[in-house]
């Protein structure tokens, strides 16, 4: 029985040994020539504990880790240690463990040097070669053994610096006495207060990557090498695009500041996704803890946090790669949130992060005279050590974000405001967006609406065209207003003419205007800007007049319309004044197209024909959008009033999708189908190009192809081909006789909407003058207007002239 139990024991004692070994063995593989680098870098200058430690005791003591870090300060020296600087000696500890595991020869030079030198230094200040490095990099080492005059006296310390691993053992183990030729290397060891002579050290790199879709990360890093110029004498400063650099040469550089934003389903931007693969897999390879030993970072991310499941992601695993690639994070990762003010929470980043580089151990510290000195009580402090971050950053409950610090600190400053009615709720858009919006010409009306002249509204008022609602539904330009009761929409659309300046979101949920405030404000600010025409080359007096009586809303400005809680009510107060209605709706909403009241006209923009063409072009908030979308053409199905689905075609990502918008258009039966050419807004990150545009060509020939699939239910009925426009009809309910009735009888519809009545869309039809139907002349073109044509240099000519 003994025995037994005896075996059991010997084998459980023997399986835990192999075990021990197996583990020690991997970790000694994997961890080979990191180690000595991580013990240093809990003693950096960047550690939180060892800041606060410094900051609370006045530097008056060290901890022992530093001490022992510390090979070249002697023990006679330590009485005067509140004049002594952290940073340098740290740095100097930094080169000596980095020399011993870089560069192994470098030990025995260490102890020769150091067995020779046995004379005291002169003063504590100049107890140890810096070498006058702020960094303690090779480069730097070997500029100081140049600039190192051999004198016989010194001929001892001078040999240590014949070679790059000779001097890094030279500079952190050695006493050498302090002499006029020699302080160019071996200068004092960083009193707080010096003023370093700039050629005795070398700049410091510093590059700022960024990786960017729409520009907003581009903007960021030149606003931040702009702050960064101030210390043009402390840092070689470059920009460079993700896209274009080599991630092998991160090894070479000082310091790095990355600023990418969140694609598609948390990937990186197109443009950075081989530099951001290429750091994120080198980081999981066994030996990669070293690569960037010498190198510090810290980065910002852009996002939008209504994207739950992928915000900020790119920025989160860069910033974890350059952590297990060795480097140090100096300064805590910072976040953008597109729903809040992301560039006012970069501009708080910026500014925090500047100040933390200037206190002790800062990269700034030591240049008293690049800077001025810094107030080391200064009043922010305590919001500047929320930034600071290490490892459980990532693993745990996110850091403050930056925008809700600054508010946090707002608020604490300010008594508590008075309860006020509705009073708790956010406005939509932030001052940024606002400003943005109004700079893009958008009248902002409250706090979330908005109204904007169209270029066709002018156009007509010069008797030079109008747009294609005018073919295809008879409308009057110059007497339409474009308007929105909700700036906020729940897509992120690539093709979106507004850049992605306004806000999204998902549901309602900020303050919220009445709805005769919003039309009162709307029809004000739109005849404000038809009187600003006057006195326009061209401007025709009579339909200058017209223009003050407005006639049409396309509630299609920007945004969703649908999701402001009111819309009926608004509905009912402009059908009141005589106005007519084209909504358009993103359809991701389908209870609030289900419970909409008859519009004029009800548009559902079908950007795609199926669900993962739909997710890569809308970007969609709701992860249930496809689903969400058919429910919507469920429900407009069931509508009596006129109904469109408007496709928008971009070449190259849903232009050869008609079998798919065919089965849509089946389940939905709308009255009409318009197929539209994507309108290029330009930009210098639009990820369209003049190739996706389509011609009007390509667009006709995809409506008909459309109409021969659907047998000729759905027949062309109607072209405007300055808007690369074609018109898909319902021949049994609109073509009557042989004769298209796609333009509208808005007086009559009035009159039905006023009655109370039940009525359809064949109730308030008329006929389509010859002009605007396939194949005419005109093309659609109003032959009551001179068309011109604009030449090269910006002016523009009548086209028969």
């Amino acid at each position: 029985m003994w025995s037994a139990v005896f075996v059991l024991w010997a084998c459980a004692v023997w399986a835990l040994l192999v075990r021990a070994f197996l583990a020690r063995r991997q970790r000694d593989l994997l961890l080979a020539d990191a180690d000595a680098t991580h013990a240093v870098l809990e003693a950096l200058p960047f550690s939180q504990s060892a800041l606060d430690a410094d900051i609370d005791a006045g530097h008056t003591a060290t901890s022992e880790a530093s001490r022992q870090a510390t090979n070249g300060i002697q023990s006679h020296d330590l009485h005067n240690i509140s004049s002594w600087s952290p940073s340098a000696s740290v740095e100097t500890a930094s080169a000596s463990v980095r020399s011993s595991s870089a560069y192994p020869s470098s030990s025995a030079s260490s102890s020769s040097s150091a067995s020779s030198s046995s004379t005291p230094s002169s003063s504590s200040s100049s107890s140890s070669c810096a070498c006058a490095s702020a960094d303690g990099h090779a480069a730097g080492e070997q500029q100081c053994c140049r600039q190192q005059k051999p004198k016989k006296e010194h001929a001892t310390s001078i040999a240590c610096c014949s070679s790059t691993s000779a001097a890094t053992a030279c500079c952190s183990s050695t006493s050498v006495a302090a002499s006029t030729s020699s302080g160019a290397c071996c200068s004092s060891m960083g009193h707080e207060n010096d003023v370093l002579d700039s050629n005795s050290f070398r700049k410091l790199s510093l590059l700022v990557l960024y990786g960017t879709q729409s520009g907003n990360a581009e903007q960021y890093a030149k606003e931040f090498c702009e702050n960064a110029a101030r210390y043009s004498d402390v840092f070689d400063i470059v920009m460079r695009d993700m896209s274009g650099y080599d991630p092998e040469q991160l090894s070479d550089e000082d310091v790095v500041i990355l600023i990418i934003s969140t694609f598609i389903d948390g990937k990186p931007p197109p443009t950075a996704a081989e530099f951001y693969e290429w750091i994120v897999n080198e980081a999981t390879q066994p030996r990669s803890g070293n690569f960037l030993r010498n190198t510090r970072y810290a980065s910002f991310g852009l996002g939008n946090s209504l994207y739950s499941k992928c915000y900020q992601v790119p920025s989160k695993e860069l910033d974890r790669a350059f952590s297990r690639m060795g480097a140090l994070r100096i300064f805590g990762r910072g976040e953008g949130d597109d729903q809040n003010d992301s560039h006012s929470a970069f501009v708080e980043w910026q500014e925090n992060f500047w100040k933390s580089q200037q206190r002790k151990r800062g990269l700034l510290s030591n240049y008293a005279s690049v800077i001025a000195a810094q107030n080391e009580d200064d009043e922010n402090e305590s919001a500047l050590l929320d930034y600071e971050s290490d490892e459980s950053e990532d693993e745990g409950e996110p850091l403050l974000d930056v925008e809700d610090l600054g508010a946090s600190i707002d608020q604490s400053a300010k008594p508590d405001p008075e309860p006020m009615a509705g009073a708790g709720l956010p406005k939509m858009i932030s001052a940024a967006q606002e400003r943005t919006l109004t700079k893009q010409g958008y009248k902002i009306i409250g706090s979330h609406s908005g109204v904007k002249m169209c270029r066709w509204t002018k156009a007509s008022l010069r008797g030079r065209g109008q747009c294609y609602k005018r073919a295809l539904y008879g409308i009057n330009s110059h007497q339409c207003m474009e308007a929105t009761p909700s700036l906020a929409c729940a897509n992120a659309c690539v093709f979106c003419w507004r850049h992605h300046k306004n806000p999204i979101g998902k549901e309602w949920k900020w303050e919220m205007d009445e709805p005769d405030m919003i039309l009162e404000g709307a029809l004000a600010q739109h005849r404000q800007m038809i009187k600003q025409m006057k006195g326009v080359p061209g401007v025709i007096p009579a339909r200058f007049e017209e223009g003050f009586d407005v006639q049409h809303c396309a509630l299609s400005l920007v945004g969703e319309p649908i999701m402001y809680p009111k819309i009926n009510e608004f509905l009912d107060l402009l059908h009141g004044e005589g106005i007519s209605s084209f909504l358009v709706t993103n359809a991701q909403f389908p209870e609030q197209i289900r419970d909409l009241k008859p519009v004029t006209q009800l548009y559902l923009s079908v950007d795609a024909g199926n669900a993962e063409s739909m997710k890569e072009i809308d970007r969609p908030l709701f992860e249930d959008f496809w689903e969400r979308f058919l429910a919507s053409i469920d429900y407009l199905r069931e509508k009596e009033q006129r109904t469109v689905f408007r496709l928008t075609l971009v070449k190259g990502w849903n232009a050869d999708e008609i079998t798919d918008y065919c089965t849509l258009i089946r389940r939905g039966t709308p009255d009409f189908v318009e197929l539209k050419g994507v309108t290029f807004c330009g930009g210098p990150r639009n990820e369209l190009r003049m190739t996706n545009v389509p011609w009007h060509q390509e667009v006709v020939a995809i409506a008909q192809q459309m109409a021969d699939i659907l047998e000729h239910e759905w027949e062309i009925a109607a072209e405007h081909e300055h808007s690369c426009c074609v018109l898909l009809a319902r021949k049994s309910k609109f073509k009557i006789n042989g004769i298209w009735h796609t333009h509208i009888d808005f007086a009559k519809f009035r009159e039905l909407l006023k009655s109370g009545e039940h009525f359809t869309a064949v109730d308030y039809m008329l006929p389509t003058p010859e002009w605007a139907l396939l194949g005419s002349e005109e093309r659609g073109f109003d032959p009551e207007h001179t068309r011109f044509r604009r030449k090269r240099g910006g002016s523009s000519r009548p086209e028969d002239s």
